[in-house]
């Protein structure tokens, strides 16, 4: 039953310092967040698009090796 206790007591003292910690942060705003967002998007997109084309090229590449 101590363990439990302990336990429970230890359990409220983490997420008070979860609480203050989470008062201390800044959120970004919506704007902030919309920007983010399509750099996000665009750089898969991208990146995709470059490992897509990486990956054509070296297999065409790989065929001509092996015929």
């Amino acid at each position: 039953m101590k363990k439990i206790v302990e336990l429970i007591n230890a359990l409220r003292t983490f997420l008070g310092e979860v609480k203050a910690e989470l008062k201390k942060c800044t959120w970004p705003t919506r704007q902030e967040l919309l920007g983010s967002t399509i750099i996000v998007v665009i750089s898969v997109v991208i990146m995709g698009a470059f490992v897509g084309l990486s990956d054509t090229v070296l297999m065409g590449l790989l065929r001509a090796v092996l015929r």
